[in-house]
Parts: structure tokens; C-alpha cells; sequence
């Protein structure tokens, strides 16, 4: 007997809207069965991650504010995932922007450099250097694949550990604060470096409303626009885009680029709006969950916007369940893990079908 994956003819639109629902619903009953070998009751820990953050007026907040990094980073990817090109880097493209675009929030510390111009520009000059400097981080693995041939996976995955080592470096020497007690961390910034708060006394800043603008306009450009049909010609039928004019390498390196440069704006944004300094780590791992975020929103940019909701409320029930039922934290990356695998085998069996061949061996 042999068992083969076989293209289905039709595919309903209705499997491919529930398929991601299906997915998340397996991964909770297999992240159920984890807390019971733990000793701890599935059924606590299913209204600890998913219902109790959704009960209080700053757990909402604090969704919205976690939520958008992983939809900035996801929509970026969802530019190179379309076009069938795999940037898994986007975790050091982050951590560059936030280093880089940080670097200006140090430069003018304390009204420094501000001259007669005010400060109006400062917080504008770290999201651009921010985005820059994601994008240009995003673009060597991009070269590398069109000048060389070399895999953009293995690269870009690479570049994570060096941006860590060199946010590392530079917080714990030529960043670090003088007047911090020798704690690896700069400076915090200044009111001109921050992005402003929504509303007084709350969490929401900024940072949220320039995600879901972004979301929108990529929705936008993949429904409307021709570099939208280019993207997804090129992911679907490479040789069709040749036949049409359409260049590959060009194409790479665009949405290398848009990739980048979302992340790095989601990493100045998370270090001006949520943390207010540079210290030696600034993400929990929001680049490579935006991947989950990706796929779960089916790489449409409205729909990232849900899945990052979705996994947002992972890390915050997460953190809740380490303290109300002393489960580790380390459980949320392996529900995300497993969310992951089941929203790629829901991919899987939405295009495509088992067929068992009976017969003798040759």
C-alpha cells in the first residue's frame, strides 16, 4: 500500500475560512492534554489563558498594545510568504529596528541636537530609521539569494543571532546608562521619544493605530493593486510571471524589503511605545510568532489582524497562568508551536487529499 498527497479539484471556501478554526481548536486539545500531564486542570487553564484576559478593561489594552508587533511583522511576511520566499529572520529585522531607531531617541537625550527646529522631529526620525534599518537587515539575505543562490531561510534565521549579540553588546557597553547602577540598559527616553498614549491612563498607544493603518493599506494593495496580482503570481506560477515580464529578482528584493522594513517599525515602535529604553532583549520571540500569525490569518492582512489577537492572548494568559496556577511560561512557545503544526496540516488537507494505492510491489 502506498499513500499519496493528491491536489483536490474543488476546494470549498467554506473549508478554507473554518480550516484555521479547526486548527486552533486541535492545538487547545492537545495543549490540554500537556497541562494534565503537568497535573494541572485543562479546563482552569483554558479560562486562565483564553477568557480571563478578556474580562478586564486593561487586559484588553494590553491585548491591543502585544497584538501589534506580531500584525506589523505578519503582515510584512505575508509580502514574502505570498511570493512564495521565506523570510524567517524577521526576529533580528525587529530587534535592529528598535536598536537603530533607539539610537536617535539616545543621540538627542536630554534636548540634545534639537537646535531651532524643536523636537517635533524625533520621534518621526526613529520610526523612519527604525523601518530603514529593518529593511536594509532584511535585504542581505534577499542579495544573497538573488546575487548567489543561497538559501534565504538559512540567512535570515543567521542574522537573528547576530542582532541579538550586537543589541546585547552595545546596551551592556556604549548604550548603557551611567547613572543605571551598572544594569545592562540605556537611558530611558525622553517625552519626545515616546509614542503618545491614546488616552490618559490607559495602555493604548500609537504604536496600535499605525498597525491596523498598515493592515489596511496591504489589504488593500493585494486586492487592488498590480504589485499585488505580481506578488501572487510570481508565489503561484513563477514561470507564468517570466512569461508575463515580470522580474523575479526584483520582485525579491521588494518584498524583502517591505518585509524588513514592517519589522523594524514594529521593533521602534514596541521599544518607543511599550518599554521607553534599550536593554539586551526586547522581544519575546514576537518575530518568529508573527510567522504563526501569518499563516494563521491565511495571509490576508484582515485576517493576520484576528490571528494576532489570537496569539496575542496567548502570552497574556500565559503570564497569568504562571502566577494563578504556577504553570512555566515556557508552555505558551509550545502551544504556539503546536499551533503552528496544526495550522500547516489544516493547509495541508484544505488543498490537498490521502489516497491509498492497493496493489503488489513491483
Amino acid at each position: 500500500m502506498r499513500i499519496d498527497l493528491e491536489p483536490r479539484q474543488g476546494r470549498s471556501r467554506l473549508i478554507e475560512i473554518t480550516a484555521p478554526i479547526i486548527a486552533v481548536m486541535a492545538a487547545m486539545l492537545i495543549g490540554g492534554a500537556l497541562v494534565a500531564a503537568l497535573g494541572k486542570s485543562p479546563v482552569q487553564a483554558f479560562f486562565v489563558y483564553f477568557v480571563n484576559p478578556l474580562m478586564e478593561s486593561w487586559s484588553l489594552q494590553e491585548l491591543a498594545v502585544k497584538a501589534s508587533p506580531l500584525v506589523l511583522i505578519a503582515v510584512g511576511l505575508c509580502f514574502c510568504f505570498r511570493a512564495n520566499l521565506w523570510n524567517i529572520g524577521a526576529e533580528g529585522q525587529f530587534i535592529m529596528g528598535g536598536a537603530m531607531g533607539g539610537w536617535i531617541a539616545l543621540l538627542t537625550q536630554g534636548g540634545a541636537g534639537q537646535g531651532t527646529f524643536g523636537s517635533f522631529w524625533i520621534l518621526p526620525a526613529m520610526l523612519i530609521v527604525g523601518a530603514l534599518a529593518g529593511m536594509a537587515y532584511a535585504l542581505i539575505p534577499a542579495l544573497l539569494r538573488v546575487w548567489l543562490g543561497v538559501s534565504e531561510i538559512l540567512t535570515s534565521l543567521m542574522l537573528v543571532y547576530i542582532a541579538q549579540l550586537f543589541l546585547d553588546y552595545m546596551v551592556r557597553g556604549p548604550w548603557r546608562d551611567p547613572k543605571g547602577f551598572n544594569f545592562p540598559v540605556s537611558a530611558n527616553f525622553d517625552a519626545e521619544a515616546t509614542l503618545p498614549l491614546l488616552f490618559d491612563g490607559g495602555r493604548l498607544h500609537a504604536g496600535v493605530v499605525i498597525a491596523l493603518v498598515i493592515a489596511i493599506v496591504a489589504a488593500v494593495v493585494f486586492s487592488k493593486s498590480l504589485f499585488g496580482y505580481e506578488v501572487r503570481l510570481v508565489g503561484a506560477a513563477p514561470r507564468a510571471a517570466r512569461f508575463a515580464g515580470f522580474d523575479d529578482k526584483k520582485l525579491t528584493l521588494t518584498v524583502f524589503a517591505i518585509s524588513g522594513a514592517l519589522a523594524g517599525l514594529a521593533g521602534i515602535c514596541e521599544v518607543s511605545g511599550q518599554i521607553g529604553q534599550l536593554q539586551p532583549s526586547i522581544s519575546p520571540g514576537y518575530g518568529f510568532t508573527a510567522i504563526i500569525v501569518a499563516f494563521l490569518g491565511r495571509l490576508s492582512p484582515i485576517g493576520i489582524v484576528l490571528a494576532g489577537l489570537v496569539l496575542a492572548l496567548t502570552y497574556i494568559g500565559g503570564e497569568s497562568a504562571q502566577v494563578l496556577m504556577k504553570l512555566p511560561f515556557f508552555l505558551t512557545g509550545a502551544f504556539q508551536g503546536i499551533l503552528l503544526m496544526c495550522v500547516l496540516a489544516a493547509d495541508v488537507f484544505t488543498r490537498y487529499r490521502i489516497v491509498a494505492h492497493f496493489g503488489k510491489a513491483a
